[in-house]
């Protein structure tokens, strides 16, 4: 056992209150900054692995990566003085991860994936066996973590009370878990850990100019030429390794680029990253195989490295040697379009949470610095927790877990945050879509079997489903292409991905041989082991599958998943030497005939669009096809797809600025293929509506938004003709009825009565007459048919049918506001009553003696005295003073123009006219 190491590490002074609370509550939260021990003094501790004196307990570390639980376990043997479990039989220790388990009778402390625990609570509710279980990291807030510790608590409420549980992080919402652990007893104990003894100086690197903030999955290159500079003066000002936290694999490459010649070894490293790359930088060694000291925390020896990461070593794991940290301050979260069916990773600024762990890697074993490529003043504004992933992301498989757990809602589940009410709507609708759950939301037989298969329940329908048209083989091949998306390199081609991995010794193709073998393995057990009945829990010696699936979105850096902290390979098994090409025979079930090529072609479609059938798309243009979602999608230029008819489109994603989604990856394929598979969309019958200016109506068959086939429809419903007109008067105004004089006049008329006198006079503006247009033309518009009908309607009639009949009030109209009114002359005279003023258009002559102006509704007109051209002369609102005052200027300028019209000196009292002079 190394006692020396053991007593370095300050998280065992916080052991006896941790025990302590443990014994009380049952339940803690356990703060321990980096570098203390915290994920793996603990463990030993709290199975009896240390002292020898108590009971040895079993132990299970949850851990939210992969990378993450094997290097956690390596660490914890080399503690012990035992052989890493990978390197050796199992002993103590050991931990199981996706297709890869490493324990046995002998092990007590076995860590493992959230999403292995997730598969092994619904296999086994009380986790026979187990006295602990810590949920490592749980600041990271990943779906996963959410949810098995929902599922614990709820074991410990009603199955094994005795079960002890411990949420663990450096940096995490203490009160809040506190809370959530808490029971009839009162929160649960928070035990703090001090922290290491080594100080990390903080040096604010901010970009020298402004950069663009990231969009989408868009970091500006000047930020990462930036980033490469802060790398570059690091090596420079400080000794030792630099650790550089990059948001995804694409970035990583660009900053790689960069650095050469920077007189230290660069490493990468992220999901896709080999295993062996993985083991030796946390084993402290170079690509080149040269030791770097003793055990996991020995100090790098030879040359200096930089190594480049994502967020997989942002926690839970030391990297030997590491003394300076370069943080460019990014990271990547899940977004999910619930109305197009798409998903994606968005690049944001990463929490402060994260920015304290990521410094933390710095003071492992010594002194360090973390260079941070932001603002001080942009630190404060940064958000302090990052954003938990039941929040943001596809929970199709939280329903389904939540669903197999006997609670479809996920309302009795002890969450810190609840599940989006729409994000769980859409969930279970791919989930009753594909029989996964029942109309109640409950599991069928069928969802519990695609919930055992270990990949998204999509997925894991198509594997189903898939198999039954193309061989199980097959199937398997091409759903574990799906589920850890290809490299950009392979192409965009679905089946000729496929083929590239076949022959591929790189290792993603490693990884892709031993997932379908897995998913084979799976499907041929229906998700159990082999011989295992559905009632027992499946054998420890089994590899276990996690849950967290592939959602079918490109990140566009070669990471992929619903969460920027759980790249690829932590969800995968990570790539070991490429194993010899398969020589299996091709299947003998697949039913499609002609040249093997031709087979993965049909193959690939028939299972991509099993998996996204919503997704299936036809041409509509070169490079352009729809959905039948609803959502347009593009193809490359120079993509091989461009050409096809159809397209299953297993991975698209769609910026946020741009019209269409981009094709990632699809498979050619056909409408036969399209309708079996996404037979839940197919529709037909009569469709009758507005379209392009008139009504159409149709048989229509469609594969969701997407029209197979059509035909004119001779007798079309009346009500449904009905709706079509009225949504044609929605959508394109009133401008559709030929408005008669009269009828504009009429309309005019009522619009003055309800703007000075209100109800009961109608509102006859554009937006009132046509949300009550199925009242005032009727009964016209039940007879129409299409456009042509409309205009032949009596405005006059249908806008009748607005007049306060039952009050007794339209009688008044002519009264209230009449279309004409007697002048001095004798002459009728008609009112303008389209502006704000009726006005009242009349020669002046007419008006002698006229000394009150008129009134309608008690509304004064306005007057518009004409010359005896007929031509506006003076505009009065007040006859009275008119004539007192502005008649003497009319008068001097128009008797000479108009010598045979009476201009009396007196207009008040001489005699109104419609003629002229009489000649003497």
């Amino acid at each position: 056992m190394r006692t020396d190491a053991l007593a370095q590490l300050p998280v065992r002074t916080a052991v006896p209150a941790l025990l302590r609370a443990l014994d009380e509550h049952g339940t803690a939260v356990l703060c321990a900054p980096p570098g203390t021990g915290k994920t793996t003094l603990v463990p030993l501790a709290l199975a009896g692995l240390l002292d020898g004196a108590g009971p040895v307990r079993r132990v299970l570390v949850a851990e939210p990566r992969r990378i993450a639980a094997r290097a956690a376990a390596r660490r914890m043997a080399w503690l012990l003085g035992e052989t890493a479990p990978e390197a050796g039989g199992p002993g103590r220790i050991g931990f199981t991860v996706r297709g890869e388990r490493r324990a046995g009778p002998r092990t007590v402390v076995e860590v493992v994936t959230t999403g292995v625990l997730l598969q092994r609570l619904q296999r086994d509710p009380e986790l026979t066996g187990v006295d602990t279980v810590i949920l490592d990291e749980c600041h990271e807030r990943h779906l996963d973590a959410d949810t098995a510790a929902a599922f614990l608590l709820d074991v410990r409420a009603t199955l094994r009370p005795e079960l002890r549980l411990i949420a663990a992080s450096a940096t995490t919402d203490a009160a809040g878990w506190s809370r959530l652990l808490g029971s009839g007893d009162g929160d649960a104990p928070v035990v703090e850990a001090e922290g290491a003894s080594h100080p990390v100086a903080v040096v604010w690197a901010p970009p020298p100019r402004p950069v663009r903030p990231p969009h989408g999955m868009r970091v500006d290159p000047a930020l990462l030429g930036h980033v490469a500079a802060v790398v570059r003066r690091a090596l420079a000002e400080r000794a030792g390794d630099v650790l550089c936290f990059l948001p995804g694999v694409g970035e990583i490459a660009r900053v790689a680029g960069l650095l050469g010649g920077c007189g230290a070894e660069v490493l990468q490293v992220h999901g896709r990253a080999p295993a062996a790359v993985q083991d030796a930088v946390l084993a402290g060694r170079t690509r080149a195989g040269g030791a770097a000291g003793e055990g996991p925390a020995g100090d790098a020896g030879g040359g200096r490295r930089v190594v480049l990461a994502t967020s997989v070593a942002e926690s839970s794991l030391t990297v030997p040697g590491v003394r300076v940290v370069v943080d460019s301050g990014l990271a990547r979260e899940p977004r999910t379009d619930h109305a197009r069916g798409l998903s994606s990773l968005t690049t944001v600024r990463a929490s402060q949470a994260a920015a304290r762990q990521r410094a933390g890697r710095a003071g492992r074993e010594a002194p360090g610095t973390v260079y941070r490529c932001w603002s001080e003043a942009e630190d404060a504004r940064a958000p302090r927790w990052p954003a938990p992933e039941i929040a943001v992301a596809d929970l199709t498989a939280f329903a389904l877990q939540a669903a197999c757990w006997g609670d479809p809602d996920a309302s009795g589940l002890a969450l810190l945050d609840p599940p989006p009410g729409g994000a769980m709507a859409a969930a279970r609708e791919v989930l009753t879509a594909i029989g996964a759950v029942d109309e109640r939301g409950r599991a069928t037989e069928r969802g519990g079997r695609l919930a055992r298969l270990g990949v998204h329940p999509r997925l894991a329908r198509a594997l189903v489903d898939g198999a039954e048209e193309v061989g199980g083989r097959r199937a398997a091949e091409i759903v574990a292409l799906l589920s850890e998306e290809p490299p950009r390199e392979y192409g965009d081609d679905l089946a000729a991905a496929w083929r590239t991995a076949r022959r591929g010794q790189d290792g993603y193709a490693a990884r892709w041989r031993q997932e379908a073998r897995r998913l084979e393995r799976a499907l041929a057990s229906g998700g159990r082991a082999p011989g295992t009945p559905a009632t027992t829990p499946a054998p420890d010696n089994r590899p276990e599958p996690a849950t967290a699936p592939h959602t079918g979105t490109r990140t566009g850096t070669g990471t992929a998943g619903t969460h920027p902290d759980r790249p690829v390979s932590d969800r995968h098994t990570p790539g070991t030497p490429a194993p010899a090409p398969d020589k299996r025979p091709e299947p003998t079930t697949a039913p499609h005939t002609g040249t093997g090529t031709h087979r993965d072609d049909v193959a690939a479609g028939v299972v991509a669009a099993l998996a996204f059938p919503e997704r299936v798309a036809r041409a509509r243009g070169e490079g352009s096809f729809l959905m039948a979602s609803g959502t347009a999608a593009e193809t490359a230029e120079g993509s091989p797809l461009r050409g096809a008819p159809w397209l299953a489109v297993a991975v698209a994603d769609r910026p946020a600025t741009a019209a269409s989604a981009r094709v990632r990856l699809a498979a050619v394929t056909d409408a036969d293929t399209a309708r079996r598979a996404a037979a839940a969309l197919c529709s037909g019958g009569a469709e009758v509506g507005w379209v392009d200016g008139d009504v159409v109506a149709r048989e229509v068959t469609r594969l969701g938004a997407i029209e197979l086939a059509s035909r004119p429809l001779a007798a079309a419903e009346p009500g449904r003709l009905r709706a079509a007109l009225l949504a044609g008067l929605r959508r394109e105004g009133l401008e559709l009825l030929r408005w008669s004089a009269d009828g504009l006049r009429l309309r005019q008329r009522l619009a003055f009565l309800h703007r000075v006198l209100g109800d009961p006079w109608p509102e006859v503006s554009d937006a009132a007459l046509v949300e009550r247009a199925g009242e005032w033309l009727e009964p016209e518009l039940s007879a129409a048919r299409r456009r042509a009908d409309l205009e032949r309607i009596d405005t006059v009639a249908a806008l009748g049918r607005l007049l306060p009949w039952a009050t007794g009030e339209a009688a008044r109209l002519e009264e209230l506001a009449p279309e004409r009114i007697e002048v001095p002359s004798g002459s009728r005279v008609r009112l303008d009553y389209g502006g704000d003023q009726p006005v009242l258009a009349v020669k002046l002559q007419e008006m002698f003696g006229l000394a009150d102006t008129p009134r309608v509704a008690g509304v004064p007109v306005l007057v518009h005295l004409l010359s005896p051209a007929g031509r506006p002369a003076a505009v009065t609102a007040d006859l009275a003073s008119f004539w007192r005052g502005g008649y003497r200027s009319v008068r001097a300028e128009l008797r000479g123009r108009y010598p045979k019209h009476p201009w009396p000196e007196d207009p008040s009292t001489a005699q109104p006219t419609r003629r002229t002079n009489p000649r003497r």
